[in-house]
This record gives C-alpha cells, sequence and structure tokens, in this order.
C-alpha cells in the first residue's frame, strides 16, 4: 500500500472520508460499481472522538472484505460527533442527499435513539449499530411493529447483571455509583443496581447513584480545560464520598472519567472503583496512573477471541494498518457492515431489488441458526457464503465480534467480559455467558 493519507470533504455537515486508514495508507478497492451503499456514522469528534477512526478502520476492512469476495459495497460516512442533534443531522444527510440504504450506527446510544426515532424508522432504512448498549433499544416505542433497529454488541441488560455478580462476588457490600446521564449511562445504572439489591438481599446496599455532566457537552473531546464540568464533577464525588462506601462503580465515556477518576485519586475521595465498557481505557491509565489503578476490574461486551472469524479479522487489520485492533468495538462495526452486505447480497441472489426494506428482510436470514451452514469473516469465508447463496442455501454469519444472531428485537446476546487493569495493561480475566435477559429489566 502506498503511504498514508487521510481525504475528507465536509458537504453541509457530513465527512465523507475515502477508504483510508489514520496513518492514511489507502485501502485497495476494485472498479466494479458498488451494489450497496451504506451510511456510516462515526464519532469522529467528541467524547467519543478517540474511538471513532479504529471502528471507521474496522468497517473499511469489512466493505475491502466483501468486495474481494465479489460484492463491491460503498460506505459513505459522516460525524456524529457523540452527540445526538449532530448525529441525526448526519443521518438525514446520508438518507436523504446520499441516498444510502442501510445506516451504520451510531455510537454512543442517545444518537442511535435519537436517529432511530427521527431519521432511519420514519423513513424506513434499517440502522445497524455497532456500539450503542442501552436496554432502552430493546424495546424502543417507535420501532415496535417496525423493525429497522439493530445492534450488534449486546445489551447493558447483560453488562449490568456481570457488573452486579463481579462486585459482589469481589466482597463489596456498599457501593456508590458516578454515571452520565443519558441512554447509556442510565440504562447500565439502572440495570446494575437492581440486580446488585437481588444479590445482596439484606446485605447490600447502594449508598449513593449519583449522575454527572448531561450528554448535551458531549459535542467537546477533552473537559480538563471546562471548569464548570469539572467542577460538576467534583462536586458529585465530594458527595457521594461523605457516606462510607467501599467502591465506586464508574459508568461513564471516557471524557468525563478521565476527569473525576483523577480528582478521585488526588482527592482522596476513594481508593477502590469497578468499570465498565466506558471507562476501559488506557488514556484512564496514562492519566490516574497505573499504581493508582492496579488490580481493580470491569465489565465489557466480550469477543470470543478463539474463533477463526476473530482470528481472521485480527489478522487482516494487523496486515491493512499495521497494528492490532485494540478498541472494544472494532469488530462489531466490522460486523454491522459484513451483515448488511450480506443481507443485501442475499436477496440479489434470488432476484430481488436492493432497497432498505429488502435489506431489513434478510439481516436475520444470513444468520439462520437451525438450517445455516457456517460463514466466516474475510475474502475467502465470505465469498464461499455468497456461493452458498447463490446455490439456494442459507447460511450462518458467525461474526468476529462473535454471534451476529438478532432476536425479535434486533439484539444479540453475547458474552460479557471481565477485565483488569495490571500492571499498566488492560487483561481479560474471563468471558461470562448471560444466556438471556436476566432477573429484573430496565424501565423503558
Amino acid at each position: 500500500m502506498s503511504k498514508s493519507w487521510y481525504r475528507l470533504m465536509i458537504l453541509v455537515v457530513m465527512a465523507v472520508i475515502s477508504g483510508c486508514n489514520t496513518d492514511g495508507d489507502d485501502i485497495n478497492v476494485s472498479n466494479k460499481s458498488a451494489s450497496v451503499k451504506m451510511g456510516g456514522l462515526f464519532p469522529f469528534t467528541g467524547s467519543l472522538n478517540e474511538k471513532g477512526i479504529p471502528r471507521h478502520q474496522a468497517a473499511l476492512l469489512a466493505t475491502k472484505h466483501l468486495t474481494e469476495a465479489g460484492y463491491p459495497v460503498e460506505l459513505v460516512v459522516a460525524d456524529s460527533r457523540t452527540n445526538k442533534d449532530f448525529a441525526v443531522e448526519a443521518a438525514r444527510e446520508l438518507v436523504d442527499k446520499g441516498n444510502v440504504d442501510v445506516l451504520i450506527g451510531a455510537a454512543s446510544s442517545p444518537a442511535t435513539i435519537a436517529v432511530a426515532e427521527q431519521v432511519s424508522i420514519p423513513r424506513q432504512v434499517p440502522q445497524i449499530s455497532y456500539s450503542s448498549s442501552s436496554p432502552l433499544l430493546t424495546e424502543l416505542e417507535a420501532d415496535k411493529g417496525q423493525d429497522f433497529l439493530f445492534r450488534t454488541t449486546s445489551s447493558d441488560e447483560l453488562q449490568g447483571v456481570v457488573l452486579a455478580q463481579l462486585a459482589f462476588e469481589t466482597g463489596y457490600r456498599r457501593v456508590s455509583v458516578l454515571y452520565i446521564e443519558g441512554a447509556y449511562g442510565e440504562g447500565l445504572t439502572e440495570v446494575f443496581t437492581t440486580n446488585f439489591k437481588e444479590l445482596g438481599q439484606k446485605n447490600g446496599e447502594i449508598v449513593r447513584v449519583v449522575s454527572g455532566p448531561h450528554e448535551k457537552t458531549e459535542t467537546e473531546s477533552d473537559f480538563s480545560d471546562d471548569e464548570v464540568v469539572k467542577n460538576i464533577l467534583l462536586a458529585n464525588l465530594q458527595g457521594i464520598s461523605d457516606e462510607p462506601t467501599e467502591v465506586l462503580i464508574a459508568i461513564s465515556l471516557l471524557g468525563y472519567a478521565k476527569i473525576f477518576l483523577k480528582q478521585a485519586v488526588e482527592n482522596n475521595f476513594f481508593d477502590k472503583f469497578l468499570f465498565v465498557d466506558g471507562t476501559k481505557s488506557k488514556k484512564i491509565v496514562e492519566i490516574v496512573g497505573a499504581t493508582a489503578l492496579e488490580g481493580m476490574c470491569g465489565t465489557a461486551p466480550g469477543v470470543d477471541k478463539e474463533t477463526d472469524s476473530w482470528r481472521e479479522f485480527e489478522k487482516s487489520y494487523r496486515d491493512e494498518y499495521r497494528k492490532s485492533p485494540e478498541e472494544l468495538y472494532q469488530p462489531h462495526a466490522y460486523d454491522a457492515v459484513v451483515v448488511a452486505g450480506l443481507a443485501a447480497y442475499a436477496a440479489e441472489a434470488i432476484g430481488e431489488t436492493i432497497t432498505p426494506i429488502t435489506i431489513r428482510e434478510y439481516l436475520r436470514r444470513v444468520n439462520d441458526t437451525k438450517d445455516g451452514q457456517t460463514v466466516t469473516a474475510g475474502p475467502e469465508g465470505l465469498k464461499r457464503g455468497m456461493k452458498m447463496l447463490d446455490s439456494g442455501f442459507t447460511i450462518n454469519y458467525q461474526g468476529a465480534s462473535g454471534n451476529v444472531d438478532f432476536d425479535e428485537n434486533g439484539d444479540v446476546i453475547a458474552p460479557v467480559e471481565i477485565w483488569c487493569y495490571e500492571g499498566g495493561q488492560i487483561v481479560t480475566k474471563n468471558s461470562v455467558i448471560v444466556p438471556s435477559i436476566p432477573l429484573t429489566t430496565a424501565t423503558q
């Protein structure tokens, strides 16, 4: 590949990023015209900005693999800015002006919900989020009877249960929660607190549950100089620490967590934490310090790294970008693009015209767990799957992130990872299978 560059063209609020990586290496694709047009929503700015480019790279790799398998697809990308209002505006550009057949994204749950309610469902365009984990997506009122909202990551209904189990089994009986307002923080907090109370019965107590700034400030990526945000978080920590608490459960996006975790340690408010996917980051180690975090653990949607699909994805990503795919939701972004492409191909294979509706209709058919032939990630695996579809067989795509078996709500059941900060690194300790939505669920 040639020396890297990133080509960025701004069309209204839409950032169209041509096939590339952060070092600028072009992704080579065939000259054959694309069969399906996808619109991607990625957080290149805002409080998730550090995660946008890696996830976009994974999505680009998926388009390359589909193309090499014989089915070119086009991915037009917009910046969601980790903000629901900007995400909605960007999605409208992609659908109304870009005429995309399917939306990939958004990243944050508030943005995904807003896009679903205001764009994808009203315009009947399927939407597949790669990282929105709020329980509120499962039975979103606007999608009832519509079936346009899907996700390749598991619901926090699962992560919240495992987080409660982790807290209880670690020996904590008096816990407090600091969460960031919005669908993600509120949903995961409610599932955690409900399940911790169930586990604790008479000897487990939620001491304090305090919310931080609302997601309206998420368009910023660095709050270190924002005195308003810093003061809000500091006041929250002071309020929580007034009562004896054994551990602080940090349910947050990275932009906020970098501030309040440092405040908690420097002011001796807390010396024990439990984390979630939003607070799983080496950036936190850099800012808070490896010593302060040593041995502290958390949960996150898991990935089965013993599968052929993961190995192929990891190798291909490393070959393409000369680094490992370390960001949590990269395989989920890859799978969102692949499953959309396979759905379009499956419809086309039997002579149907490619439309947003036909793609929606075939999303579950390429994940046929009963009769489908197993198909794996990568060009060769996808080519094999397409040949099966051409021959009239059904397929069951096993993704880089795990199964992509959408249930009636567009959810997937996936393992939940338990991980820890050790020696300044993030180390996976265990993977827990939660077979179904357990215990009590968050209020919808």
